[in-house]
């Protein structure tokens, strides 16, 4: 026999799971404040204690191993607490993103045959709009207003009482017995118009977990604000990750920026997660302020431009960049920060923070390949291809949709559908989505090295840049703007004209957008990603009304896209419509 055949046991071999850390919390951190909301605390204790609670009513309800649960609710201590006690009822747990319409909720609910629907007390009416369309309907929990002694007596279940009633005695926990098995299901709200099952698993969350806790340096007991929603690739693992280092849960239930100013001051922040549209809510004149002690930042889900990076860090925020997607368990990619890099200009350093970094620790490797041959493109910084990944924080795949499943992997590798290049030290940067490529003339031009140059207009607060169609160039990039709130009424009388020449001055001719449109605010997805499916509709729209001669297309537009901005509810159908312009 091999000496070194030795055999797995109980005492040398345990699954990975990140729900260890919630149990190591109540012992190690049991009297220190695990969450913050309103005028309600909790310490790690009573949480532990509540989860085991969640958890032992829902298997006291008939709830089963790889049964869903599904949650509608904003930051509140119940969607924390659905992170542990859902997977430790040996179900699978699914944060429903709060911003969509009923229809886009039923889809979800019917899709991933949710046994059981918590919704906050303030959603109930959307709810209720999704439930009414579907023929097999989850039983619904109510989650009533902890921070207020009014309870909603038109429904039988109701959070707190069901917690009330529980008996972690007789259901304890569900232990898990495969890592492989699946913790949660996340449907991508992206930039696309057709969400997919994310499929995540107890390896895959406690893996990711561990790497971002390690590469962000999150020390022990930090505090949290929690400006991501937690229904984004639950909360980016910090969900679990601030459980691991007995830290506080800063819960807002919207985040504005006069909200997060008063939580940082007020419970004394350390760190706080969100895509760069979040910079602009905390940069707003009429609430900034500048810090009294650093707040560190993880931003994520678009590439930041670098002046944009430049002005937030001016307030007191560090900034770490991040990459990653729903499909890697969140953030896969770290600009990890070289000590070197401290001696350099504000703008270079604010360029080097822009690119997206290095693998995660989860990663057994990351690269920019030609998507056909799956041959590495040359470290130059130039030559583009197909960021690749590959590890343990992968998703297990698309629920219910092998197609999809299939198409994603590729010779072991994940293919993320983002084009970026390879620069000499190693480092990704992401030049585009490969569906958001520009190509005029048989020249590829990168919207994001266009919206960068637009973001270094004083002006300009938004910029966002999509392929509109060309008679004789293919395509050509039309850019859509929102400007500060000092110059929205536009009274300094900036006009298409002007971003145009501005742009020739900053771009090669080839590059610089023949069409601006100016808006209120560009459409966007919850976690502040900018739908560009809508933008391209539109463009495709407006070419459509220039090759018919007729006129004042851009102001009809902007009317219509600022429309479906008051409305988000009505985007899906508004989309059609625009594209028929």
């Amino acid at each position: 026999m091999d000496a070194y055949s030795l055999p797995k046991n109980d005492a040398n071999f345990a699954e990975l799971t990140p729900l260890t850390f919630i149990h190591r919390a109540a012992l190690a951190y049991g009297n220190h404040t695990s969450v913050v909301y309103d005028n309600i605390k909790f310490t790690w204790k009573q949480t532990y204690e509540r989860c085991l609670r969640l958890a032992a009513w829902l298997q006291s309800f008939g709830i089963r191993k790889n049964d869903v649960v599904s949650i509608l609710a904003p930051n509140v201590p119940a969607l924390y607490e659905s992170h542990f006690g859902v997977p430790m009822a040996g179900a699978v747990l699914n944060t429903i993103n709060t911003r969509l319409d009923a229809a886009a909720i039923a889809g979800i609910l019917r899709h991933s045959g949710a046994k059981i629907l918590f919704v906050d007390h303030q959603l109930v009416s959307l709810a209720t709009d999704a439930l009414s369309t579907l023929t097999s309907r989850p039983e619904v929990v109510l989650i009533d207003d902890i921070s207020s002694t009014k309870r909603c007596a038109s429904v039988a279940l109701q959070y707190e009482q069901v917690l009330a009633s529980a008996n972690p005695v007789a259901y304890p926990p569900v232990p898990v017995t495969n890592e492989w098995d699946a913790i949660a299901l996340n449907y991508t709200s992206g930039t696309t118009s057709e969400p997919k099952g994310v499929v995540y698993s107890h390896r895959g969350a406690y893996l990711s977990t561990m790497t971002l806790l390690l590469q962000w340096g999150v020390g022990l007991q930090p505090v949290y604000l929690w400006s991501l929603p937690m229904f984004h690739c639950n909360g980016w693992t910090f969900t679990w990750g601030m459980a691991a280092r007995g830290g506080t849960n800063v819960c807002l239930r919207s985040p504005s920026a006069r909200d997060m100013y008063q939580a940082i001051s007020r419970h004394g922040v350390t760190h706080m997660c969100g895509a760069p549209v979040l910079f602009n809510v905390l940069l707003d004149p009429t609430e900034c302020r500048q810090l009294t002690r650093p707040v560190h930042m993880l931003t994520g889900g678009a590439p930041p431009p670098a002046a944009l990076l430049e002005s937030i860090e001016s307030v007191g925020f560090r900034i770490t960049h991040a990459y990653g997607l729903t499909e890697a368990t969140g953030p896969a990619l770290v600009c990890e920060w070289q000590q070197d890099w401290n001696r350099l200009p504000a703008a270079e350093k604010a360029r080097l923070k822009a690119r997206q970094g290095v693998g995660a620790l989860t990663l057994a490797d990351v690269d920019v390949k030609d998507k056909e041959t799956m041959i590495s493109v040359p470290r130059d910084g130039v030559t583009q291809g197909e960021i690749c990944l590959r590890g343990s924080s992968i998703m297990k795949g698309y629920f219910k949709n092998k197609k999809e499943t299939d198409a994603a992997f590729k010779n072991g590798w994940f293919l993320t559908g983002d084009v970026g290049v390879m620069h000499s030290d190693g480092y990704i940067e992401i030049k585009d989505r490969s569906k958001d490529v520009i190509i005029s003339g048989g020249e590829n031009i990168s919207s994001v090295e266009v919206e960068a140059a637009l973001y270094r207009h004083p002006m300009v607060l938004e910029a966002a840049v999509v392929a509109m169609p060309h008679p004789h160039w293919g395509e050509t990039p039309c850019a859509f703007i929102a400007l500060k709130k000092e110059y929205a009424s536009n009274e300094a009388g900036i006009e298409e004209g002007d971003i145009i020449s501005y742009c020739r001055d900053k771009l090669s001719h080839y590059m610089v957008p023949r069409k601006v449109v100016f808006l209120e605010e560009l459409p966007k997805t919850s976690t502040g990603k900018v739908q560009k499916f809508i933008l391209r509709n539109v463009a495709k729209g407006m070419q459509k009304n220039n090759s018919k001669g007729e006129a004042n297309s851009s102001r009809r537009v902007e009317r219509q896209v600022n429309d479906i901005n008051r409305q988000p509810e009505a985007r899906v159908e508004h989309v059609m419509a625009l594209s028929r312009l």
